[in-house]
């Protein structure tokens, strides 16, 4: 960590130059390029913080963002993994509808920049991608098919390329088509962590992917690592309207995001960890969509992985996803 700290301190340096950085002083000048002041921008990697550094940077976040959003009812949490829990994910695509009400259910819960229609540069992130397929377009497996199955004596696989992510049917599920949700996969072997120049994000002890935004430089080396598109990258300064501000927010999950950090699912970390489902899988209406401990054998997450014809996305890439597909 202390090359992290020292690298941190170069770049500073080099965009604000030497001398502002030893006459100005610290607390609410602000560097222009990463929208923090520099009291943010020395904060301590969140795995160095002491429990009392913890409560300090909270009670700081709190009250910036009761400030900027009109709100007196923010409560960040730094809960920690439970012991003994690996969380893993499954999805039936059986079931899934294509409706999109888990995209709308985790922009609302997880604080996502929503369209701003007075300034284009705010853009609408969603972390959740639904892509629709035309079953007659479901073609002869091969190397490029990022899934395959097995059905009789066909083997068929499906090019993820071939979907169509911005479909806008009156009335879904569409007759000839399926539906396959794509999200972040919480890897074991998470490639966007190993290029990750300052450590900003890692794997946690209960399996999530975490970001820590104060130490993300926008250097975007996740998103170009990432298999699976499941990262965002916020170009513009993020739009959220106070009242549609959820106010119970993780430090590693779901608290506003900045301009020049990237983001993504973080299995609603404020809410699984306090023995809460995700926001998507309460909202799914087809109950498609299950959580649970990996290591709990009575969990339904292991149930369907010990019952149903199950895959992972692109597998052959050893990222040893934690998100599961599955087929009655």
């Amino acid at each position: 960590m202390g090359d992290v700290n020292k690298s941190r301190r170069k770049v500073l340096k080099g965009i604000i130059g030497g001398a502002a950085l030893a006459t100005v002083p610290f607390g609410n000048f602000k560097i222009p390029i990463f929208d923090v002041t520099l009291d943010e921008f020395f904060q301590k990697h969140y795995k160095e913080m002491t429990p009392e550094e913890k409560k300090t940077v909270i009670k700081r976040l709190e009250e910036k963002y009761d400030r900027e959003y009109g709100r007196n009812d923010i409560e960040i949490m730094t809960t920690d993994a439970i012991p003994g829990v690996l969380f893993g994910y499954a999805l039936n695509i059986q079931k899934c509808i294509g409706c999109r009400r888990c995209v709308y259910a985790c922009v609302k819960e997880n604080n996502q920049s929503r369209h701003d229609p007075n300034d284009p540069s705010r853009l609408q992130i969603q972390w959740i991608r639904v892509l629709e397929f035309d079953k007659f377009k479901y073609k002869s497996g091969g190397e490029s098919s990022d899934f395959r199955s097995q059905f009789g004596n066909l083997q068929a696989g499906v090019d993820i390329e071939q979907s169509e992510n911005y479909y806008n049917s009156p009335n879904v599920p569409q007759s000839g088509h399926f539906y396959m949700p794509v999200q972040c996969q919480q890897c074991e072997r998470p490639p966007c962590v190993k290029v990750c120049p300052t450590k900003a994000t890692w794997r946690e002890p209960d399996g999530i992917v975490v970001i820590d935004y104060s130490w993300c430089i926008g250097c975007r080396f996740c998103l170009a690592a990432c298999p699976y598109w499941a990262r965002r990258f916020n170009w513009g300064i993020p739009y959220l309207p106070g009242k549609d501000l959820n106010p119970v927010m993780h430090y590693l999950g779901n608290r506003p995001r900045m301009r020049g950090v990237a983001e993504k699912c973080t299995f609603c970390i404020q809410r699984t960890r306090k023995g809460k489902y995700p926001a998507c899988v309460e909202i799914c209406p087809v109950g498609a969509r299950k959580f649970g401990n990996l290591l709990d054998p009575e969990s339904e997450v292991r149930k369907v992985l010990a019952e149903k014809r199950v895959f992972r996305l692109k597998e052959e890439l050893g990222t040893d996803p934690k998100f599961f597909y599955f087929m009655e």
